[in-house]
């Protein structure tokens, strides 16, 4: 497993190094298996939008984020909000890899009494920090503490990742405006942009388009990426911690279902797990050869 960002606020490069890409890629990929296997085993949640976010999650707990494990309440961690709530099985999946809880809990997901709900919730696991609600809250909730960290003067950053389909509730415009009018530096908002939602693709049911334009706009600082590459995606982040006068909004181009042929593109997965058996034994195998695919790409 990578090393994670632990230790005393002093920020360290986040250039990755070609072993550290390595390492980041493969337990992006341990990660999407995690995520079949979880959703199997509840028998409902959402495909699609966890499998093509595990490399941002990846590299987010395992290269970016300033955490500690064994102190999750540590003051000057850094902040994940996760606004898309349904798409938390990554989530799971990775703070479990990181060791925030033990990794056998996954396979309690969706079920009576566990603390892996279909949504994330406060106090539920240590790493999660707020209760997704409604789509578009997170935003809000993500401004909120940023705008206290700079009231407090605390070195701490606030990341919030959103889907593209959330973008058509105002509330999320509204964030915005505040972020922009406040000059929140320290955010980051994080746009999962694949294009799809429940019902079809997002530019058939309400166009997002031109997306970067909107951002810029509210005075934000836009910078797109291709999601499902480590390397591109930090780098992103890398040029969001370089502008100290205006909150970022990084649009990550991810493909649904990314790993699993079936899936990618396909807005049906969105909301519903692999059937048990042939269909989900099949993603599987695709996955667990999917790192050795990612390798030759790179040769």
């Amino acid at each position: 497993m990578p090393k994670l960002n632990v230790g005393p606020q002093v920020r360290k490069p986040l250039h990755l190094h070609d072993q550290q890409l390595k390492k980041l890629e493969a337990t992006a990929n341990l990660i999407r298996q995690d995520i079949i296997d979880m959703l199997v085993e509840a028998g409902s949640g959402h495909s699609a939008g966890p499998l093509g976010l595990a490399d941002i999650f990846a590299a987010l707990y395992f290269h970016v984020l300033a955490v500690d494990p064994k102190k999750p309440d540590w003051p000057d961690r850094d902040r994940l909000i996760l606004s898309c709530g349904h798409v938390v099985p990554v989530q799971y999946a990775a703070l479990a890899r990181a060791g925030f809880f033990p990794k056998k809990l996954l396979m309690t997901l969706r079920k009576l009494g566990s603390p892996l709900q279909g949504h994330p919730e406060i106090h539920s696991l240590p790493g999660i920090e707020t209760t997704s609600g409604p789509l578009g809250s997170g935003s809000s909730q993500a401004c909120g503490l940023a705008y206290a960290a700079l009231m407090d003067r605390k070195p701490w950053r606030v990341y919030c990742v959103m889907s593209d389909g959330e973008l058509e509730a105002g509330q999320t415009w509204e964030a915005m405006m505040f972020a922009g009018r406040n000059r929140l530096y320290n955010c980051t908002f994080i746009i999962d942009r694949n294009n799809i939602q429940i019902d079809g693709n997002t530019e058939d049911i309400m166009p997002l388009e031109p997306l970067a334009d909107k951002f810029k706009s509210f005075n934000l600082n836009v910078i797109r990426c291709a999601g499902n590459s480590i390397s591109d995606f930090v780098t992103a982040v890398e040029q969001a911690h370089g502008v100290s006068e205006k909150p970022s909004v990084i649009i990550a181009d991810t493909i649904p279902g990314y790993g699993v042929d079936f899936m990618e593109y396909d807005y049906t997965w969105h909301g519903k797990p692999p059937a048990p058996g042939q269909e989900s034994r099949l993603a599987l195998e695709q996955l667990r050869t999917l790192y050795g695919r990612i390798q030759s790409e790179h040769q």
